[in-house]
């Protein structure tokens, strides 16, 4: 996945930056966030559910408040887009990570970790330049 940031006008949320559309990262907050409820690590058949209610429109994005003007609001996004454009780049990028023995997804801190080698990366080729001249 491509990451194209604006240093002059980076979002505050990390969302923001790593998706393309606002459903996109609504979908990617509930995703976060179901898992967070769950210890950090659910289930390939946890996923699965989570995927197919989603898919069915079943997924509650707010809930009904005491007024009758609070309505329930709910989301339909389709299970294969969910898995395409959600899941698999957060697992790329190290946002989620899915344990091969234990069959879970959980959250990781692997993007943070791979946004410090891209740093030193840069670091490398910028001293790799200076020692050039």
């Amino acid at each position: 996945m491509v990451i194209l940031i604006d240093q002059q006008n980076l979002p505050e949320d990390i969302y923001k930056v790593i998706f393309a559309t606002e459903q996109q990262e609504i979908v990617a907050k509930m995703l976060i966030k179901y898992m967070a409820e769950n210890d950090g690590e659910i289930g390939k058949t946890e996923m699965g559910l989570f995927a197919s209610n989603l898919h069915e429109g079943k997924a509650i994005i707010k809930e009904k408040g005491k007024s009758p003007l609070q309505q329930e609001s709910r989301m339909s996004y389709n299970k294969r887009q969910f898995y395409d454009r959600i899941l698999t780049p957060m697992r790329g990028m190290g946002l989620i990570e899915y344990d091969l023995f234990k069959k879970t997804y959980k959250l990781s801190d692997r993007f943070n970790r791979l946004m410090i080698k891209i740093g030193l990366l840069w670091l490398r080729e910028l001293e790799r330049i200076k020692n050039q001249k």
